[in-house]
Protein backbone atom coordinates (compact mmCIF):
# COMPACT_ATOMS: atom_id res chain seq x y z
CA UNK A 1 0.00 0.00 0.00
CA UNK A 2 1.03 3.40 -1.18
CA UNK A 3 2.11 5.46 2.05
CA UNK A 4 0.11 8.22 0.76
CA UNK A 5 -2.74 6.09 0.72
CA UNK A 6 -4.99 5.89 3.63
CA UNK A 7 -5.41 2.65 5.67
CA UNK A 8 -8.95 3.49 5.44
CA UNK A 9 -10.93 5.49 3.50
CA UNK A 10 -14.57 6.15 3.44
CA UNK A 11 -16.19 8.49 0.89
CA UNK A 12 -20.05 9.29 0.40
CA UNK A 13 -21.22 6.30 3.03
CA UNK A 14 -24.92 6.16 3.22
CA UNK A 15 -25.97 3.89 5.70
CA UNK A 16 -29.53 2.43 7.53
CA UNK A 17 -31.44 0.47 8.33
CA UNK A 18 -34.40 -0.37 6.60
CA UNK A 19 -36.25 3.13 5.20
CA UNK A 20 -33.99 4.79 7.48
CA UNK A 21 -30.88 6.34 6.37
CA UNK A 22 -28.76 7.22 9.67
CA UNK A 23 -25.41 7.98 7.80
CA UNK A 24 -25.06 11.13 5.17
CA UNK A 25 -22.44 11.29 2.80
CA UNK A 26 -19.92 10.39 5.24
CA UNK A 27 -16.40 10.70 3.83
CA UNK A 28 -13.55 10.18 6.92
CA UNK A 29 -10.22 8.69 6.60
CA UNK A 30 -7.22 6.87 8.90
CA UNK A 31 -4.03 6.44 8.27
CA UNK A 32 -1.58 3.96 9.17
CA UNK A 33 0.06 4.35 12.56
CA UNK A 34 -2.87 7.47 13.36
CA UNK A 35 -5.21 7.63 16.41
CA UNK A 36 -8.45 9.26 15.04
CA UNK A 37 -11.93 9.66 17.19
CA UNK A 38 -15.12 10.65 16.18
CA UNK A 39 -17.32 12.59 18.64
CA UNK A 40 -21.04 13.30 19.05
CA UNK A 41 -24.24 13.45 20.59
CA UNK A 42 -25.33 10.03 21.42
CA UNK A 43 -27.91 9.63 18.55
CA UNK A 44 -26.06 10.68 15.70
CA UNK A 45 -24.66 7.46 14.40
CA UNK A 46 -21.29 7.35 15.67
CA UNK A 47 -21.50 3.19 15.79
CA UNK A 48 -22.81 2.98 12.62
CA UNK A 49 -20.00 4.16 11.42
CA UNK A 50 -17.76 1.10 12.69
CA UNK A 51 -20.71 -1.36 12.39
CA UNK A 52 -20.64 -0.41 8.75
CA UNK A 53 -17.08 -1.02 8.48
CA UNK A 54 -17.32 -4.31 9.89
CA UNK A 55 -19.92 -5.28 7.36
CA UNK A 56 -22.59 -5.15 9.86
CA UNK A 57 -25.05 -2.72 8.37
CA UNK A 58 -27.63 -4.06 6.45
CA UNK A 59 -28.30 -0.85 3.68
CA UNK A 60 -25.14 0.62 2.70
CA UNK A 61 -23.62 2.61 -0.19
CA UNK A 62 -20.37 4.27 -1.17
CA UNK A 63 -16.61 3.50 -0.91
CA UNK A 64 -15.05 1.43 1.73
CA UNK A 65 -11.64 0.76 1.68
CA UNK A 66 -9.41 -0.62 4.27
CA UNK A 67 -5.78 -1.78 2.87
CA UNK A 68 -6.42 -1.53 -0.65
CA UNK A 69 -9.14 -4.12 -0.42
CA UNK A 70 -13.05 -3.36 -1.33
CA UNK A 71 -15.00 -3.89 1.80
CA UNK A 72 -18.21 -4.16 -0.13
CA UNK A 73 -16.52 -7.36 -1.32
CA UNK A 74 -16.49 -9.08 2.09
CA UNK A 75 -18.61 -10.59 4.24
CA UNK A 76 -19.11 -9.81 8.31
CA UNK A 77 -17.10 -12.94 8.80
CA UNK A 78 -14.13 -11.86 6.69
CA UNK A 79 -13.45 -8.37 8.02
CA UNK A 80 -11.49 -9.85 11.03
CA UNK A 81 -9.26 -11.87 8.62
CA UNK A 82 -8.26 -8.41 6.82
CA UNK A 83 -6.81 -7.15 10.32
CA UNK A 84 -9.96 -4.61 11.42
CA UNK A 85 -11.21 -5.83 14.87
CA UNK A 86 -14.18 -4.74 16.39
CA UNK A 87 -14.72 -4.11 20.19
CA UNK A 88 -18.49 -3.29 20.42
CA UNK A 89 -20.74 -1.08 22.84
CA UNK A 90 -21.66 -3.16 25.71
CA UNK A 91 -18.63 -5.16 25.86
CA UNK A 92 -20.75 -8.64 25.09
CA UNK A 93 -18.02 -10.77 26.52
CA UNK A 94 -19.41 -14.72 27.17
CA UNK A 95 -20.46 -15.10 30.42
CA UNK A 96 -20.55 -18.34 31.41
CA UNK A 97 -17.03 -19.11 29.46
CA UNK A 98 -13.25 -18.14 31.63
CA UNK A 99 -11.87 -14.70 31.21
CA UNK A 100 -8.87 -17.04 28.99
CA UNK A 101 -11.14 -18.99 26.98
CA UNK A 102 -12.54 -15.46 25.81
CA UNK A 103 -9.53 -14.13 25.30
CA UNK A 104 -8.56 -17.26 22.66
CA UNK A 105 -11.83 -16.29 20.55
CA UNK A 106 -10.50 -13.18 19.37
CA UNK A 107 -7.75 -15.00 18.00
CA UNK A 108 -9.99 -17.80 16.02
CA UNK A 109 -9.01 -16.20 12.49
CA UNK A 110 -5.61 -17.02 13.93
CA UNK A 111 -6.07 -20.17 15.97
CA UNK A 112 -3.07 -22.02 14.26
CA UNK A 113 -0.31 -19.23 14.81
CA UNK A 114 2.16 -20.45 16.83
CA UNK A 115 2.71 -16.90 18.80
CA UNK A 116 -0.94 -17.32 20.94
CA UNK A 117 0.84 -17.76 24.16
CA UNK A 118 2.55 -14.47 23.64
CA UNK A 119 -0.05 -12.62 22.70
CA UNK A 120 -2.03 -13.09 25.31
CA UNK A 121 1.18 -12.50 27.72
CA UNK A 122 1.00 -9.05 26.08
CA UNK A 123 -2.51 -9.09 27.13
CA UNK A 124 -2.08 -9.64 30.47
CA UNK A 125 0.77 -6.81 30.57
CA UNK A 126 -1.75 -4.64 29.80
CA UNK A 127 -4.34 -5.12 31.80
CA UNK A 128 -2.12 -6.95 34.55
CA UNK A 129 -6.10 -7.68 36.32
CA UNK A 130 -7.05 -9.94 33.66
CA UNK A 131 -3.86 -12.48 34.70
CA UNK A 132 -5.67 -12.42 38.24
CA UNK A 133 -8.66 -13.51 37.11
CA UNK A 134 -7.76 -15.58 34.06
CA UNK A 135 -9.69 -18.44 35.22
CA UNK A 136 -12.68 -16.23 36.53
CA UNK A 137 -15.83 -16.91 34.44
CA UNK A 138 -16.60 -13.22 32.51
CA UNK A 139 -20.28 -13.02 33.68
CA UNK A 140 -18.55 -12.10 37.01
CA UNK A 141 -16.45 -10.10 36.25
CA UNK A 142 -16.96 -5.60 37.10
CA UNK A 143 -17.64 -3.72 34.41
CA UNK A 144 -14.45 -2.72 34.19
CA UNK A 145 -13.17 -5.64 33.93
CA UNK A 146 -15.13 -6.86 31.11
CA UNK A 147 -14.33 -3.57 29.25
CA UNK A 148 -11.05 -5.16 29.74
CA UNK A 149 -12.00 -8.33 28.43
CA UNK A 150 -13.56 -7.06 25.47
CA UNK A 151 -10.15 -4.82 24.19
CA UNK A 152 -7.89 -7.95 24.84
CA UNK A 153 -10.35 -10.22 23.01
CA UNK A 154 -9.97 -7.83 20.07
CA UNK A 155 -6.15 -7.85 20.61
CA UNK A 156 -5.48 -11.06 20.34
CA UNK A 157 -6.25 -10.83 16.16
CA UNK A 158 -3.34 -8.46 15.86
CA UNK A 159 -5.28 -6.21 14.14
CA UNK A 160 -3.90 -3.25 11.75
CA UNK A 161 -7.02 -1.47 13.00
CA UNK A 162 -9.13 -1.58 15.84
CA UNK A 163 -12.50 0.04 16.31
CA UNK A 164 -13.81 1.22 19.88
CA UNK A 165 -17.36 1.52 20.46
CA UNK A 166 -17.65 3.70 22.85
CA UNK A 167 -15.26 2.13 25.64
CA UNK A 168 -15.62 4.40 28.86
CA UNK A 169 -19.28 3.80 28.64
CA UNK A 170 -20.74 3.12 32.34
CA UNK A 171 -17.29 2.82 33.87
CA UNK A 172 -15.95 4.11 37.18
CA UNK A 173 -13.93 7.48 36.76
CA UNK A 174 -10.78 5.42 37.70
CA UNK A 175 -11.52 2.36 35.17
CA UNK A 176 -12.20 5.71 32.83
CA UNK A 177 -7.98 6.52 33.07
CA UNK A 178 -7.17 2.87 32.97
CA UNK A 179 -8.57 2.56 29.94
CA UNK A 180 -7.01 5.81 28.73
CA UNK A 181 -3.54 4.57 29.73
CA UNK A 182 -4.46 1.34 27.49
CA UNK A 183 -5.51 2.93 24.22
CA UNK A 184 -2.17 4.77 24.54
CA UNK A 185 0.07 1.76 25.22
CA UNK A 186 -1.83 -0.33 22.48
CA UNK A 187 -1.16 2.82 20.25
CA UNK A 188 1.93 3.49 20.54
CA UNK A 189 2.16 -0.20 20.07
CA UNK A 190 1.90 0.37 16.64
CA UNK A 191 -1.87 -0.21 16.13
CA UNK A 192 -3.95 2.35 13.96
CA UNK A 193 -7.89 3.02 16.40
CA UNK A 194 -10.54 4.42 15.27
CA UNK A 195 -12.13 5.75 18.90
CA UNK A 196 -16.13 6.51 18.86
CA UNK A 197 -16.80 8.55 22.38
CA UNK A 198 -19.11 10.02 24.12
CA UNK A 199 -16.40 11.15 26.09
CA UNK A 200 -15.40 13.84 24.18
CA UNK A 201 -12.65 15.14 26.95
CA UNK A 202 -11.39 11.70 27.12
CA UNK A 203 -11.58 11.04 23.02
CA UNK A 204 -9.79 14.88 22.29
CA UNK A 205 -7.33 13.98 25.00
CA UNK A 206 -5.75 10.51 23.54
CA UNK A 207 -6.50 10.72 19.97
CA UNK A 208 -4.55 13.00 17.46
CA UNK A 209 -7.54 14.00 15.16
CA UNK A 210 -11.17 13.66 15.00
CA UNK A 211 -14.45 13.99 13.31
CA UNK A 212 -17.97 15.78 14.73
CA UNK A 213 -20.88 13.96 13.82
CA UNK A 214 -23.83 15.55 13.95
CA UNK A 215 -27.71 14.01 12.54
CA UNK A 216 -25.46 11.53 10.67
CA UNK A 217 -23.25 14.19 8.74
CA UNK A 218 -19.84 15.24 9.33
CA UNK A 219 -20.03 19.04 10.65
CA UNK A 220 -16.61 19.62 11.67
CA UNK A 221 -12.98 17.76 11.24
CA UNK A 222 -9.49 18.77 12.47
CA UNK A 223 -7.06 17.94 14.61
CA UNK A 224 -7.88 17.36 18.78
CA UNK A 225 -6.34 20.47 19.66
CA UNK A 226 -8.32 22.20 16.99
CA UNK A 227 -11.61 20.85 18.13
CA UNK A 228 -10.72 21.53 21.81
CA UNK A 229 -10.21 25.06 21.08
CA UNK A 230 -13.66 25.02 18.86
CA UNK A 231 -15.79 27.51 20.53
CA UNK A 232 -19.13 25.32 19.30
CA UNK A 233 -17.50 21.96 20.38
CA UNK A 234 -16.58 23.27 24.00
CA UNK A 235 -19.89 24.54 24.26
CA UNK A 236 -22.28 21.28 23.15
CA UNK A 237 -19.79 18.26 23.99
CA UNK A 238 -17.31 20.12 26.87
CA UNK A 239 -19.73 22.43 28.91
CA UNK A 240 -17.34 25.17 28.56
Amino acid sequence: MNAAQPLLEIKGLHAGYGEIEVLHAIDLQVFEGEFVCIIGANTAGKSTILRAISRLVPRVSGTLRFAGTDLATRAAHEVPTLGIAHVPEGRHVFPDMGVEENLMLGAFTARHAADLPERMERIFELFPRLRERRGQLAGTLSGGEQQMVAVGRALMLQPKLLLLDEPSHGLAPKVVEEMHDAFTKIHRSGTSILLVEQNVGLALDVAARGYVLESGRISLQGSSAELNANPAVRAAYLGI
